[in-house]
C-alpha cells in the first residue's frame, strides 16, 4: 500500500432492509427488497434526542454518519477520537430537503411569513444535512453539500479525495442521502415504491492517516473521470497508467448497455433495481457496495490469498447531462 493512497476505511448504512455492509450487494433474485422493506426509523438507530426538528434527510444522514464513523473506528463512545479539524464532511443529495423548501413556500403563500415555524425554517438551507452532521459529531474540517444531478454521488467522493490530497483534511465523511415524499414523487412523477428513502456513508482517508491510527482500509480509490457520456468515462479511466480491467461494474441508473469494456463480459450490477431511484445518493451507495465487495464485507468476499479485480463504478447515462466514473481496487496485503 502506498502512503499517498486514499482509502475507504468505514461504511455506514441507513437503508431499508439493510442491517450493514453485507446487505449492499443482494443475491440474485432479491431485486426490489430494499424499497419493499419497512422504512428506516432514525430514532430506533441513534435515539430521538436532537431529531425532533430535523428534516428526514438529515435524520437518515445522521444515522449513516454515526454507523460509518463507528465502523472506521473514529468514535470513542459518542465522541470523536481524532482531532476535530482533521475530519471534513461532504454530502450528496439532489432532493433531500425539497419537502422543507416546498412546505415553506406553501406556508408563505397560504399564511404569510407569520405562519412559518422558526424551528423548521433552518431546514430549508441547502447545506442543512452537511452542517447537521458536522455539528452533531464535532467535525470541524471542510464542509460541503453537493447537488449535481446524476453524477452527484461520485462527484462527492471525488471532492472528498481532492480535499485530502490538498491537505485540507486527513479524512472526510461522505454521505449520500435521498428521501421520498409527496413533493419528490410529484416532481419525478414516480411512486414512493420506486424511490430510495435512505442514506449511506463512506469514510475516505489518507493511507498515512489510517496507518497512523492503526486503521485497516477496505478499498483504494483510483482514477475518476467526468465526461459527456459513459464511453468517454471508461476510455479515460481504463486508459490511465496502471489501470486494470475491472472484475465488477456498477452501472448507472437507467443503463441501456452503454459503455464498452476492453475485454470479455464484466458482471454488472444496477443497485437501483434493489434500492429504487437513488439520485444523488447513488454514487456513494455504489462506492460503498464496491468497497464492501473488495474487502469481503458485502456479498461474497475474496477467499484466502485472493485479491479481487478492481471495481468500476459509473453514474449518469448518455441521456443525462454528464457521466462520472471511478475505479476502486483492493488494499494490498501488508508484507
Amino acid at each position: 500500500m502506498n502512503t499517498s493512497d486514499i482509502l475507504v476505511t468505514g461504511i455506514g448504512t441507513a437503508l431499508p432492509g439493510v442491517a450493514g455492509p453485507d446487505g449492499l450487494l443482494p443475491s440474485a433474485g432479491s431485486a426490489g427488497t430494499g424499497v419493499a422493506a419497512p422504512p428506516v426509523d432514525p430514532g430506533a438507530l441513534i435515539g430521538r434526542r436532537g431529531l425532533r426538528y430535523k428534516d428526514r434527510a438529515s435524520q437518515l444522514a445522521l444515522c449513516a454518519a454515526q454507523d460509518g464513523l463507528r465502523a472506521a473506528g473514529l468514535l470513542s463512545g459518542t465522541a470523536l477520537s481524532v482531532p476535530a479539524g482533521s475530519t471534513g464532511v461532504v454530502v450528496s443529495s439532489n432532493l433531500g430537503n425539497l419537502d422543507t423548501v416546498c412546505e415553506v413556500v406553501d406556508g408563505i403563500r397560504e399564511h404569510g411569513v407569520a405562519g412559518i415555524s422558526p424551528m423548521g425554517l433552518p431546514n430549508a438551507s441547502s447545506n442543512v444535512v452537511a452542517s447537521s452532521i458536522a455539528i452533531r459529531f464535532g467535525l470541524r474540517g471542510p464542509n460541503l453539500m453537493v447537488c449535481n444531478g446524476a453524477t452527484s454521488g461520485l462527484d462527492a467522493v471525488h471532492w472528498a479525495a481532492v480535499m485530502i490530497r490538498a491537505g485540507r483534511a486527513e479524512r472526510v465523511l461522505v454521505i449520500g442521502v435521498e428521501t421520498h415524499n409527496r413533493y419528490v414523487e410529484g416532481l419525478l412523477g414516480r411512486p414512493a415504491g420506486e424511490l430510495l428513502d435512505g442514506a449511506v456513508a463512506l469514510v475516505v482517508e489518507s493511507a498515512a492517516a489510517a496507518a497512523g491510527r492503526g486503521a485497516q482500509g477496505l478499498a483504494v480509490l483510483g482514477g475518476y473521470a467526468r465526461e459527456a457520456g459513459v464511453d468517454a468515462c471508461l476510455d479515460r479511466i481504463l486508459a490511465a497508467p496502471g489501470a486494470a480491467e475491472p472484475g465488477l461494474w456498477f452501472v448507472p441508473e437507467g443503463h441501456r448497455g452503454e459503455g464498452r469494456l476492453p475485454e470479455g463480459e464484466v458482471p454488472r450490477h444496477d443497485l437501483t433495481r434493489t434500492f429504487g431511484s437513488a439520485s444523488g445518493a447513488l454514487g456513494v451507495l455504489q462506492c460503498a457496495a464496491a468497497a464492501g465487495w473488495l474487502s469481503g464485507t458485502a456479498g461474497e468476499g475474496p477467499g484466502p490469498g485472493t485479491v479481487r479485480s478492481p471495481v468500476l463504478v459509473t453514474s449518469g447515462t448518455d441521456q443525462d447531462d454528464a457521466s462520472a466514473g471511478l475505479l476502486l481496487s483492493a488494499v494490498a496485503a501488508t508484507p
